[in-house]
């Protein structure tokens, strides 16, 4: 039945460093459950009971936070391999905070919360890595919301813009980025309305402080643009 998706599932942070050779036992021994989706479906709606993590084998999907008037906010883009739910695993939480949507047609791995953070009644060997890796992805989830509130702090959409390419810059050691996140991706991680964001770009493209197109950034003035980065 996940014949096909072993690699996809090996990739996963949560299999990280485990033999990929006893993957048909450990599916055994967690019991998930294969969901297929349409797009636009809904794979949980805010308040529906929480019983377990999700993987995303096939498509795209998103974390959705809907205020009251209706409008909704994409927290998280949720692409191949990525998990969702994890932060609500080791809580007292009992329902989903936010909604998962499917963007594109998904197919969706379904793992029991019991059987991940549980106690293993078959002591398997592997358990104790699944529990380690994790713990790892929710301490890269909570570096990354840190960051989130590093830029909700920064003024300005130029500051913000300015202090992720620089970021960015500085990680990869090259002036030439190609971003993980498109536009609208970028504005909503930034928490600014896209064309607010893309005329912003367009500003610092016509000072040749940066060039782009699409996903992909050049920097051409790396002083400027650490000017403005907070």
């Amino acid at each position: 039945m996940f014949e096909e998706y072993y690699h996809t599932i090996s990739k996963s942070i949560l299999f990280d460093n485990l033999d990929m050779e006893s993957l048909p036992s450990m599916l055994k021994c967690l019991d998930p459950k294969l969901k297929n989706y349409n797009k636009n479906d809904y794979i949980f709606i805010s308040g529906d009971s929480f019983t377990g993590i999700g993987i995303i084998l096939e498509g795209m999907a998103a974390v959705l936070n809907e205020k009251a008037n209706g409008d909704r906010v994409v927290i998280t883009a949720l692409r191949q391999g990525d998990v969702f739910g994890e932060m609500i695993a080791f809580s007292q939480l009992t329902k989903w905070p936010n909604t998962i949507q499917a963007f594109e047609k998904c197919k969706v791995l379904l793992l029991p919360k019991a059987r991940i953070i549980g106690e293993c009644s078959k002591v398997c060997p592997w358990h104790r890595s699944l529990i380690e890796n994790f713990l790892k992805l929710l301490s890269q989830k909570a570096l990354m919301l840190n960051k989130k509130v590093k830029y909700l702090a920064i003024k300005g959409i130029r500051g913000k813009v300015s202090t992720y390419l620089y970021e960015q810059y500085e990680i990869t050691g090259s002036s030439n980025i190609v971003l993980n996140l498109n536009r609208n991706e970028l504005a909503d991680f930034l928490s600014v309305s896209r064309p607010s964001m893309s005329r912003e770009l367009c500003r610092m493209k016509e000072e040749q402080i940066i060039d782009f197109r699409l996903k992909s950034f050049n920097i051409l003035d790396v002083k400027a643009l650490k000017s403005f980065a907070e």
